[in-house]
């Protein structure tokens, strides 16, 4: 079962990275200063990733302390209405701009589409031939 969307949040789409939000993005979202965002993060010096607060605002899985923190949309939701009990939050999540991995993946996919069509036309083509060739045999005189 998919969890509840919180209102008032625009839907991030597929779990990605490209759903996550930044630091400044949750800043506008909670309408607070950087400083703030960063005393409610869930963050210790001494363990990259510390167990989940149910007081903080939980980061997303990091592999290295100097990657940015980054935050699902639902959690800086959870943190507004749970402990900040703020009634609404808008989380903005943008679409980034098209990196060159996103334009191969789109050229492949219209490869990819353009084959599928060319066999399609393959699997018609020896129905039209043989009903084709039929219609010519019955029209020839016999000898």
């Amino acid at each position: 079962m998919a969890p509840s969307w919180p209102a008032g949040l625009p839907d991030p789409g597929p779990e990605s990275s490209e759903g996550l939000i930044g630091i400044d993005e949750v800043q506008k979202a909670l309408n607070r200063s950087r400083a703030s965002v960063y005393r409610y993060t869930n963050t210790d010096p001494r363990n990259l990733n510390p167990p989940f607060n149910p007081r903080k605002l939980n980061p997303e899985y990091r592999t290295d302390q100097k990657e940015a923190l980054l935050f699902h949309p639902n959690e800086v939701a959870r943190f507004a209405r749970d402990v900040l009990r703020i009634k609404e939050v808008t989380v903005e999540v943008l679409n980034s701009p098209s990196t060159a991995t996103q334009q191969l993946l789109s050229s492949i996919l219209q490869e990819l589409q353009a084959i599928r069509h060319s066999l399609q036309d393959l699997d018609q083509a020896p129905a039209v031939l043989s009903s084709k060739r039929d219609q010519l045999e019955q029209s020839r005189p016999a000898a």
